[in-house]
């Protein structure tokens, strides 16, 4: 404890003092007008969970009303004919704001293949959670604009994605891993019950490298995105709320009771972990490699952000009860989160050459009635099921890495910038590489190699609007997810 606390004293002196800021980082060359991207990773929807039914909601009487813009182009949803006769043993059903809370359904790597059975779509009513007291076929359900409020608003101001996927089929840790390295291949051990097979992680496995991390662990071993940035010298950081230390026992850190290792994917590897959670050394060093190496707590952003230090690149990440997550958070406590985070922003300096980006790890299960692209084929007939158990989920080329089938679900993407054209739907087929793919691009980084995910991506460039006037601010109530003044 007392290690900690010298640590924390150190780093409040160095505060107190006057850290260098941003005026010290080079102003480095950018490919488009973004010189900070914000990334906001939340959990667990579909876009059709969340969007479906876009820009019509149901508007009845207690629930923050919401009517579209006349001109308001349309998405790839819900149709009268999917709403009504569906193919799966229920239709899709409305959530409404009091049914805020739910269950957590289904998303393992296997299941999630078989309710896309090939393409018929008509296995989803199987992921739904089946423990006592939760809604039946509970993973048919959607939100419209009376609950998902302050994304439908965000998206009538801003632009979206209506062909966005996840990069494989699975759980949060794949999802994350996939953020960072565009892969989920390089696990060390190379097997874990349901967890690592092939080589290649199939359900949620801890980091090693975590002092906070208990039951199974693996190291990474691939390069990710981090890496890329630190080897050019741009700034970049991970910042998740609820990463700060509460002490030290042992001479490890000790965590809070609702840190969740699957939620800080840069402690997989070796050149980005920081097993103690050490807190960065001044203001000035967050973004730089000192000893929090790149992980911060989400506090640390928002030090940053009023030096008008902030990093190039920055991930955010929730606490658990603000993810939007099934069971462990609602989308009301995810708004808040979300339009609290978007209001400070817009009102600091770095807004002007800011984009910042929101979408999802997984999907639930929750149900989505697109049949993903699948560009990485997988043919282990002990996992994967895709096409059945004779095609399983095709045939991948020699050399390919196993267990990583995919594209896996259609996931919402949000862009919130000064740059996002305006009350826009983008149907470029894309994935959450494409975001590894963005940064690479505008940072001059060039590919992860290995056979991430990032050689293959869509490019989201098609959501910008770089030359013209600035996309105006919108600001939002917390709580009703409706504009304010």
């Amino acid at each position: 404890m007392r290690r900690l606390a010298a640590v924390g004293v150190i780093a409040t002196l160095a505060l107190m003092v006057g850290a260098p800021t941003s005026a010290a980082v080079p102003d480095l060359q950018t490919a488009t007008r973004i010189k900070h991207l914000v990334v906001i990773f939340d959990e667990n929807n579909s876009f059709d969970h969340y969007f479906g039914t876009y820009p019509k909601a149901d508007n009845p009487p207690g629930e923050p009303p919401f009517v579209a813009r006349p001109d308001t182009p349309a998405v790839n949803g819900l149709t009268p004919g999917l709403l009504t006769h569906n193919p799966n043993a229920a239709a899709p059903f409305r959530l409404g704001r009091s049914m805020a809370h739910t269950c957590d359904n289904d998303n393992h790597y296997r299941d999630e293949q078989q309710a896309y059975n090939a393409g018929l779509l008509d296995g989803f009513a199987g992921l739904s959670a089946q423990d006592t007291g939760c809604t039946p076929n509970l993973s048919m359900g959607y939100y419209d604009g009376n609950t998902v409020t302050a994304l439908w608003n965000y998206a009538q101001r801003f632009a979206m994605s209506d062909n966005f996927f996840a990069s494989t089929f699975g759980t949060t840790t794949m999802g994350h891993l996939n953020l960072v390295a565009g892969q989920t291949h390089g696990a060390v051990p190379a097997s874990i019950p349901n967890a690592v097979v092939n080589g290649s992680v199939i359900g949620n496995v801890n980091p090693a490298q975590d002092d906070c991390a208990t039951g199974a662990t693996v190291v990474m071993n691939n390069r990710t995105i981090g890496d890329l940035l630190s080897a050019r010298g741009i700034s970049w950081g991970w910042f998740y709320n609820g990463w700060a230390a509460t002490g030290v026992r042992d001479g490890k850190a000790v965590c809070r009771a609702d840190y969740n290792p699957h939620f800080v994917p840069f402690q997989y590897y070796a050149s980005t972990a920081n097993p103690h959670h050490l807190p960065p050394t001044a203001v000035g060093a967050i973004g730089q490699t000192d000893q929090a190496n790149h992980q911060y707590d989400l506090t640390d952003f928002w030090r940053a952000a009023a030096q008008g230090a902030l990093p190039a690149v920055s991930f955010l990440k929730a606490q658990v009860n603000e993810t939007g997550h099934p069971d462990d958070s609602t989308p009301l406590a995810e708004q808040r989160f979300l339009v609290d985070t978007l209001n400070r922003l817009q009102r600091t300096s770095a807004w002007v050459s800011m984009a910042v980006l929101i979408t999802y790890d997984d999907s639930d299960g929750w149900y989505d009635h697109v049949m993903p692209p699948i560009m990485s084929r997988s043919n282990d007939p002990a996992q994967d099921a895709l096409f059945g158990p004779q095609k399983l989920c095709g045939t991948p080329p020699a050399g390919a890495y196993l267990d990583r089938c995919g594209y896996g679900p259609r996931l919402p993407l949000l862009v919130i910038s000064p740059f996002a054209r305006s009350n826009y739907v983008g149907h470029t087929m894309a994935d959450v590489g494409s975001i590894l793919r963005l940064i690479e691009d505008n940072w001059g980084l060039g590919r992860l190699g290995d056979q991430s995910f990032d050689a293959i991506a869509g490019s989201l460039l098609d959501l910008f609007r770089f030359g013209g006037p600035s996309t105006a601010r919108l600001f939002l109530d917390p709580d009703t997810g409706e504009p304010t003044p």
